[in-house]
């Protein structure tokens, strides 16, 4: 890993608890604007605060909040924009429930499971409308009405880039696109947009420059490289418990992950077969998946991956570096280093 930014003369025990405190203090917050904003006696508004109301670490909004106040600006004013982009990422995991046929979602019964299909689609159309609304609540605080219209346009883009990632991912995997740079493009859109648009609407909304605002949104970019890159690791290395999901979850719906593909790159004539066949065949998905990951650790896939996520994780805490110094870029430059240490 890359030098920490953080100040020379504070332990990385002593950075790190107070990085946790101010994260359990932010996503206090944002909890509690959330569930707020979605308690009401309709089926809309319970469908939604159950969704919202889940287990989670409210990492998006989070990256708003500390974007926000890494630019100078008082996270009070864009804290409804921080709720809003919490919202937009529920909003998305209740339709990838429903796309993947995933049950299960934070440890409890997916949207869809507890309500029905119809109204989980439903739910989540609101919470996505829910973030421009939110953005525009921002208004009102302070945060001047131009600044809020480019915040709209970012979101609109990086929910365009995200529709264009789930679409590319569907591709990838019902035409077998083993393409690394296929990979990379599909999460740039999956998981990256939403990174860099929380990142970037935290700046914009704040205050920040046109070079603050850009490294932001790269920094956002190259953490959410790193975080997928993880996220598609831990399978591999946590429990079931530890990811809220089936550990076979990615093979059972067919989706081709950097480490399959590392390995997939290097193998011989024979092993390429049996990873294909691993991967599209039928058969116990438990059984398969113990022995793709048997394959996986064996080829070293598992760790160049690791190697992967800690350079995309290196990167973005160089990008902050056009930042001021202040607790909330240190906080920024841990969640990068913490996505990567999740698989080391």
């Amino acid at each position: 890993m890359s030098q920490s930014v953080l100040p020379p003369d504070v332990s990385p025990a002593l950075a790190e608890q107070d990085v946790l405190e101010r994260v359990k203090r932010l996503g206090g917050f944002v909890r509690h604007r959330l569930t707020d904003d979605w308690t009401g006696p309709g089926t809309l508004e319970t469908v939604c605060h159950y969704a919202v109301s889940a287990p989670g670490k409210f990492f998006r909004p989070i990256l708003l909040l500390e974007s926000a106040s890494a630019v100078g600006c008082d996270i009070d004013r864009v804290l409804p924009a921080a709720a809003g982009t919490e919202g937009a990422h529920v909003a998305s995991l209740m339709h990838d429930d429903i796309i993947d046929g995933d049950t299960v979602r934070r440890g409890l019964p997916a949207v869809h499971v507890r309500f029905g299909r119809d109204d989980a689609i439903v739910g989540g159309d609101a919470l996505i409308f829910y973030l421009f609304g939110a953005l525009a609540a921002c208004g009102p605080l302070g945060v001047p009405d131009y600044r809020i219209v480019a915040a709209m346009a970012e979101a609109a883009r990086a929910g365009t880039d995200l529709c264009r990632g789930q679409l590319l991912e569907e591709e990838i995997r019902s035409g077998f696109d083993c393409r690394i740079s296929s990979y990379l493009t599909m999460i740039q859109g999956k998981t990256g947009a939403l990174f860099r648009a929380s990142c970037a609407i935290g700046g914009i909304l704040g205050g920040g420059s046109d070079d603050e605002v850009v490294a932001l949104g790269d920094y956002g970019i190259l953490l959410g490289y790193a975080f997928q890159i993880s996220d598609d690791l831990l399978p591999y290395v946590s429990s079931a418990e530890q990811t809220g999901k089936p550990r076979s979850s990615d093979l059972a719906n067919g989706r081709l992950t950097l480490p399959f593909l590392l390995c997939r790159e290097s193998a011989d004539p024979a092993r390429r077969r049996e990873l294909d066949e691993l991967m599209t065949g039928a058969g116990d998905v438990d059984a398969r998946f113990e022995r793709l990951r048997a394959l996986l650790d064996h080829s070293g896939a598992l760790a160049a991956a690791t190697q992967t996520a800690c350079r995309y994780a290196d990167e973005a805490v160089a990008a902050l570096g056009v930042l001021p110094p202040s607790a909330s870029r240190d906080s920024l430059a841990y969640f990068a280093q913490s996505a990567a240490r999740r698989v080391r």
